[in-house]
């Protein structure tokens, strides 16, 4: 089969792309700058110029192709507004036109990649695909990300033939995202506290590349599939990372603190502020749930996505040597 690429150079988009490979597929990877593709033309993908906010750019590439990932997103959290504008660009224009080209091609199938974060902060409740949100979202990415769903759902009531897939948080080697800042920060000792209740559906990034592809194998045309993975709250992830690395973890404290300190931080918004303090990202972070049920993936497209402990350990321990920690037995000294 022969797959259009959007996303190829980033964390999922990568792993995926050498998941296709590996499976004998030919795979059109669409790049901004092709010397900057990393290993992707070594493993066999087609490289092609162009970006998804440029319809134009996609046309020839796509043409004939199978099926179409459109995995390519911005995700900033915690961005200052003048650069908003790339968010809107890329997760809701993109959106568009990616699969307004599907449908002018007739493409067989298409996955897109959505989030959890389109059902925003879910108070404690692990919901399914029918949930539906309705409000003010927490960040300009779970803002834009929301829209986009919708353009794909509209296209979906339109016949395109669609599947949804809806990851958590995404983590494992490789990774760019806020993630695994927090990762490098508790390694380093400077990740000084966390909030308690924040919770996240852990999915490591090889089984977030495998559910895109059953999604393209095995996935029903226009349903939705949350391929979240395990439940945590993040107090009991450092705890699980503690128990690998024998380095304490951060103190808990009450999300109330967070929610203060985002209010508060907002007066000073205009100033240089990192992106940790930014009133956004403490916005996030404050006693949150962006969780998700995945029964329906593991019914319909064999999900089995591995326990935090594992996914963790093989994180843990990547970011460990490039941080020039060596192992000493369960424990890790520098």
């Amino acid at each position: 089969m022969r797959y259009f690429l959007t996303g190829a150079t980033g964390f999922v988009g990568g792993y995926l792309a050498k998941l296709l490979r590996k499976a004998g597929h030919e795979v059109v990877a669409l790049v901004r700058n092709p010397s900057n593709a990393g290993d992707l033309a070594a493993i066999g993908c087609t490289l092609v110029q162009g970006d998804v906010s440029d319809k134009a750019s996609m046309r020839a590439p796509m043409t004939g192709c199978d099926g179409v990932f459109h995995v390519a997103g911005w995700y900033k959290i915690g961005a200052r507004r003048r650069y908003r504008a790339a968010g809107t660009l890329t997760n809701v224009d993109g959106t568009r036109n990616v699969l307004e080209l599907m449908q002018e091609l007739g493409i067989k199938k298409g996955v897109y990649t959505s989030t959890l974060a389109v059902n925003s902060n879910t108070n404690g409740v692990l919901v399914d695909e029918n949930y539906h949100f309705e409000g003010k979202h927490l960040s300009h990415y779970d803002f834009t990300k929301a829209e986009a769903h919708k353009i794909a759902m509209d296209f979906i009531k339109k016949g395109l033939p669609l599947v949804v897939v809806m990851p958590g948080a995404i983590y494992g080697p490789g990774d760019t995202s806020s993630v695994r800042t927090t990762l490098i920060q508790y390694l380093k000792g400077k990740l000084p506290m966390i909030p308690r209740k924040t919770a996240l559906s852990w999915a490591h990034v090889e089984d977030i590349a495998q559910a895109h592809y059953a999604a393209m194998t095995q996935g029903k045309i226009g349903e939705k599939y949350i391929i979240a993975g395990p439940t945590h709250t993040l107090v009991d992830a450092m705890g699980i990372a503690h128990r690998i690395t024998g380095k304490r973890p951060p103190r808990a404290v009450n999300p109330g603190l967070l929610s203060f300190l985002s209010k508060f931080m907002t007066l000073f918004s205009w100033l240089p502020l990192p992106t940790d303090y930014m009133p956004e990202n403490l916005r996030v972070l404050a006693g949150t749930t962006y969780i998700g049920d995945n029964a329906k993936a593991k019914a319909e497209l064999g999900y089995e996505p591995r326990s935090l402990k594992d996914g963790m350990s093989t994180t843990l321990w990547h970011e460990m040597k490039l941080l020039g920690m060596v192992r000493e037995g369960e424990r890790v000294r520098e």
